[in-house]
């Protein structure tokens, strides 16, 4: 149990998407841990139901982020049961790892609507809620959102979308108290690359290539970028916005 200077979210409410595992997953647990009510947001049940038994505070709601009407659905679900919203963090994201040679239309659709569209669509949802709450919003980009990424163009284009629209969002939002920042993780330990359709060998080879090229000689965890999550839209926090955060070992820096 944290100690009461450490409930810095008490009494707020979070939205979590892509809670079901990874980065999500953690980011939803150590909020609830910090005091907040979280509504954690996924489409596996299973995997919602897991995140939501490591903490009383934690509630999931099954939903493709993606799908017609879903912004104002989970954005209601939320605001219905705590009657506020303080914090969105947009986390769920999909990655594809696809050369020039191999372009694919609906590869490019699902990357811009998964990692774009419905983040800019949740942030409309939770604007006036925010508005009310002084509350933040918190993106989770990626390290190739501001470097290139040889074979995955697409990807790392959709996470510097992102970063622009966080960049954007929070000058146009400041004057109204309302935050926006991003966090930028470098390789993590999470199951985005086999979510991404690699068999168990290649993604055994990327993370050996990754792990041999980050300074400090070791992947991301999910609770390193869950740590930085809390901090930037720590409620304390009133002077931060704008910013991209990478937190990769120092990858980008090699």
């Amino acid at each position: 149990m944290p100690s009461s200077t450490a409930l810095r979210f008490t009494d707020h409410v979070a939205i979590v998407t892509g809670a079901g595992s990874g980065i999500g997953q953690a980011t939803a647990v150590a909020l609830a841990a910090s005091g907040a009510r979280v509504l954690g947001v996924g489409r596996r049940q299973e995997a919602l139901e897991e995140t939501a038994r490591a903490h009383s505070n934690i509630a999931v709601l099954s939903s493709d982020i993606c799908a017609e009407g879903a912004a104002d659905r989970i954005v209601t679900a939320a605001v219905d049961r705590w009657g506020r919203l303080d914090l969105l963090v947009n986390n769920a994201g999909v990655a594809a790892l696809m050369p020039l040679a191999e372009t694919d239309r609906a590869v490019i659709t699902d990357l811009f609507d998964v990692n774009v569209t419905a983040p800019s669509l949740l942030a409309h949802a939770a604007l006036p809620h925010l508005r009310k709450s002084s509350g933040s919003i918190v993106n989770v980009s990626s390290t190739y959102g501001h470097r290139p990424l040889a074979g995955g163009a697409h990807y790392a284009a959709s996470k510097s979308a992102l970063e622009q629209l966080t960049r954007s969002w929070a000058l146009e939002l400041a004057p109204e108290g309302v935050r926006v920042n991003a966090i930028a993780p470098g390789p993590t330990e999470t199951d985005v690359l086999a979510a991404a359709g690699l068999d168990e060998d290649a993604v055994t080879e990327i993370r050996t290539n990754e792990r041999e090229r980050i300074p400090t000689g070791r992947l991301g965890h999910p609770r390193d970028v869950a740590d930085w999550i809390l901090r930037i839209a720590d409620p304390q926090g009133s002077h931060v916005t704008g910013q991209i955060l990478t937190i990769d070992g120092g990858l980008e820096l090699s």
